[in-house]
């Protein structure tokens, strides 16, 4: 009879969920076998920054919009960038390209790892934070802390710090890095590929919970790579459309239980991150790392969210190898430092740029998925309107329908481990709840 009653009422309230950015609740409600309420509640202020950026030179706004994320600030100095430069009509170097690539794999590398091995790692080793491993999984965090400080020590070599970058600027770098500076990325790249051998063995050591929901995927795909900088929106539900009409897929919608706007597209929800990335673009993957993916149990297509960890596990090492192509050529080929540009176009460099009234959009593929920058300009490169949509505010309806389907099919487990499973696959999606609660409609009645 107890039995009978468990499954047929449930109340779990899980007041600020850990390991997790930002503030969130996860709160579940089931009486006579029916779901009252199964939601992560976002709880977070809004940020404000399109407000921010209003009336801002175009050329400045990517110091302000990296605010945005301490953990993805360079992926926000890109998008801003990229918006920037589609509305003036410029197209960056070759060079400057792979520059920006290589930020972006710095900022992957460094996140994914510390999502996998700080994140995840301690609920699959039955620890309720990083801190208790110290004494049983020392090793672990020792080879995670290592990793995590090469990571840094790259982002101040090519962006001039680890977070909030100073080198990224409309048109390209502010400094390029010379031969020394290339020499000793090249080392510390190696060292992390030393390091990224012991990392597949820890992540083979994690049991995830078998839990299916198929969605829409949607991502940056290209014709030529894995996409993280350039290329068309990709869906599973549609066909590929421009970064510029990003608004026909990404609908924003409010909800009663979130401070941050919810998504959707063709269904009531869809998924953004490496595992919508690897659904959609893994055919661009190095045979090498497919096969890594199959031993891992990641295969496309693929809908279990909690693999969302795994597909980060490979997207570090496809960003670690790319990384390392990149230097190569830099050190087999030279590179261009008269290339470097001032973070301020003077008047003379102004007048080579056709300015007008317009739009422009950038899109650009985060840890947590893909993120937009749209601004519109006046005739004088100043933002007059601004709309940033952040991945975690994409993913938050799917995680809700997500934990729906997923909480009636696990009422055999005890309350304690439903809340575990729930907790983990909010964590599965690396949320960044502060960056999702960006703007707030004010409505004053007389």
């Amino acid at each position: 009879m107890a039995e009978q009653v468990k499954k047929k009422d449930l109340n779990i309230f899980v007041e600020y969920l850990t390991r997790v950015e930002g503030h969130g609740h996860i709160k579940i409600n089931m009486k006579d076998g029916k779901l009252e309420a199964c939601y992560l509640n976002v709880i977070e202020a809004p940020r404000f920054f399109e407000a921010m950026v209003r009336g801002r030179s175009m050329f400045e706004v990517q110091h302000i919009t990296s605010r945005i994320c301490g953990i993805c600030s360079t992926g926000h100095s890109l998008a801003s960038i990229k918006a920037t430069e589609d509305a003036i009509g410029f197209t960056p170097s070759v060079q400057t390209r792979k520059l920006r690539k290589l930020a972006l794999h710095y900022e992957t590398l460094d996140s994914h790892l510390l999502h996998v091995l700080f994140l995840v790692t301690p609920d699959v080793f039955g620890a309720e934070s990083v801190f208790p491993m110290i004494q049983t999984h020392k090793d672990v965090i020792l080879l995670a802390l290592k990793m995590k400080k090469a990571c840094s020590d790259l982002c101040d070599i090519l962006m001039g710090r680890h977070t909030h970058p100073i080198t990224l600027a409309v048109r390209g770098f502010t400094k390029i890095p010379g031969k020394k500076e290339l020499e000793k990325s090249r080392e510390l790249l190696g060292e992390l590929e030393k390091d990224l051998a012991i990392v597949l063995g820890v992540v083979k050591l994690i049991k995830l919970p078998e839990f299916e929901r198929e969605t829409e995927y949607i991502a940056l795909t290209h014709p030529d790579e894995y996409a993280f900088l350039d290329g068309n929106i990709a869906s599973t539900d549609a066909k590929e459309i421009a970064p510029r009409d990003y608004l026909s897929f990404v609908h924003e919608l409010n909800v009663e239980h979130s401070a941050s706007k919810h998504s959707k597209n063709k269904r009531n929800s869809y998924m953004t991150g490496a595992l919508a990335r690897f659904n959609i673009n893994h055919k661009k993957l190095p045979e090498k790392l497919l096969d890594i993916a199959k031993s891992l149990g990641l295969k496309a297509p693929c809908y279990n969210p909690f693999m969302n960890s795994i597909a980060q596990v490979i997207e570090t090492a496809y960003c670690l190898y790319d990384a390392i192509e990149i230097i190569d050529g830099f050190l087999k080929n030279g590179i261009d430092q008269s290339e470097a540009v001032a973070s301020w176009p003077s008047s003379l460099e102004k007048n080579k740029f056709t300015f007008k009234s317009g739009r422009g959009v950038g899109a650009v593929e985060v840890p947590r998925g893909i993120l937009f920058h749209d601004y519109t300009v006046n005739a004088e490169g100043i933002i007059e309107k601004a709309n940033c949509v952040i991945p975690t505010n994409q993913n938050l309806a799917n995680i809700d329908m997500d934990l729906q389907k997923m909480v009636p099919e696990i009422l055999h487990k005890t309350k304690e481990e439903i809340t575990l499973q729930a907790e983990m696959l909010v964590r599965a999606y690396d949320p960044c709840i502060s960056c999702s609660c960006h703007l707030l409609d004010v409505e004053f009645v007389d």
